[in-house]
């Protein structure tokens, strides 16, 4: 009888569920997703006044600083991740965020438009309700500058990487491909 009454309770709670996660996700994005145009948007002003390899600040400096900002407005935890890290310091996913990044290239591959791939789940985190989201970040134009195929990168523009970034693994990108993601961790 007690089995019974688990699932009654658990077929009734399913539903407010559902509904709170869809409502906190819309919330989350509205809150952190405008952040995205506002760095691709600087990135194509830096290459257009610097050129690529001075828009290398935008990436390395800007972007965290507006994340940084989002999550001191927010109390958040914001980041940027990828499997192929620029900046392994700030863009190394947890395991989480590993299977979701993963599960995006899958999607991506079988048709799924990479720029509408997102996932939203409510985990327990030491005992406690948190919101769990992540927004893909496809390659675009402007990306490819820096993130394309090795071969076509100018020597300079790899050396100012290597500068920067001395464990660079983040090249090799097609446009389109997923670079990495968005995520967000929300205390509930």
């Amino acid at each position: 009888m007690k089995p019974l009454l688990a699932l009654s309770l658990l077929a009734i709670a399913l539903p407010a569920l559902a509904q709170d996660l869809a409502a906190l996700t819309a919330d989350t994005k509205k809150t952190v997703l405008p952040v995205v145009p506002k760095v691709v948007a600087a990135m194509q002003e830096a290459v257009a006044d610097k050129g690529v390899a001075g828009a290398i600040p935008v990436c390395k400096e800007l972007a965290p600083e507006l994340i940084k900002a989002k999550r001191q407005e927010t109390g958040w935890d914001i980041r940027r991740v990828s499997l192929k890290t620029r900046n392994a310091e700030r863009g190394t996913p947890d395991l989480w965020e590993v299977r979701q990044l993963a599960d995006f290239n899958i999607r991506a591959a079988n048709g799924e438009k990479p720029d509408t791939l997102e996932k939203s789940e409510i985990v327990q985190i030491d005992g406690k309700p948190v919101l769990r989201y992540m927004k893909a970040l496809p390659v675009g134009d402007v990306c490819l500058k820096c993130h394309g195929a090795e071969a076509s990168l100018d020597p300079a523009l790899k050396a100012k990487l290597a500068a920067s970034y001395p464990h660079d693994q983040a090249t090799g990108y097609n446009k389109g491909e997923i670079r990495g993601a968005l995520t967000v961790k929300r205390a509930l």
